[in-house]
């Protein structure tokens, strides 16, 4: 009955952390079709009524274990762009192979788009799920743009490059590959790729009449 005894506790930082930690060991053995709010509740140790105030629909809590993950990942700012992106799109990269794999022990060489697919399934099917997706990604990359910027004030991309187009370009490629052709995202092909489009972006002149 420990999780009747919690009814009623003002919401705590101590739960939510639980609670994430309990969804992640949860969706890593049943994967997302087989995940369980009820399981992740009894796992956490906490009312089930606790689980659905923070979070009404599994979607909602899985959104909230990623955004957990992704403000995980550093974005390095060394001085030099190139190496930058190279980090942190690897870092990006293997979070995303290890997201195709969520559920399906020994699934390796699988090129299914795996948990990010099921994802934006749930942001297509619910509004605020969908609101909450886009939310995550723009907090987060708010930080990478920020970098690019810094790097374009540095010299280091050319002065009519845009930041936003840059991104776009680079992340867009990896989900290009992991939601459409399900080709490997590498380390070979991170580097390939951030080259590709730095190249550019340092080439890259102001349109006429801009």
């Amino acid at each position: 009955m420990m999780a009747l005894a919690r009814r009623g506790r003002p919401r705590s930082e101590g739960a939510d952390g639980r609670i994430l930690e309990a969804a992640h060991e949860l969706l890593l053995t049943r994967g997302y079709d087989r995940f369980s709010m009820d399981e992740a509740a009894a796992r956490a140790e906490v009312a089930k009524t606790t689980l659905y105030r923070r979070w009404p629909t599994k979607d909602h809590l899985i959104v909230a274990l990623v955004a957990k993950i992704q403000d995980e990942v550093p974005v390095p700012d060394t001085g030099d762009i190139g190496t930058d992106l190279v980090a942190y799109l690897g870092d990006v990269a293997a979070g995303l192979n290890r997201m195709r794999q969520v559920g399906r022990p020994g699934a390796e060489g699988d090129r299914s788009a795996g948990l990010v697919a099921e994802l934006a399934a749930a942001a297509a099917r619910h509004a605020d799920v969908g609101a909450a997706v886009r939310e995550l990604f723009a907090s987060r990359n708010a930080l990478v743009l920020a970098r690019l910027d810094r790097a374009r004030e540095c010299g280091e991309l050319a002065a009519g490059s845009s930041s936003g187009v840059v991104f776009d370009q680079l992340a867009g490629a990896l989900y290009y590959r992991l939601l459409i052709t399900g080709e490997p995202i590498d380390a070979a092909y991170v580097r390939q790729l951030v080259v590709s489009v730095l190249t550019g972006a340092r080439s890259e002149t102001r349109p006429e009449g801009n």
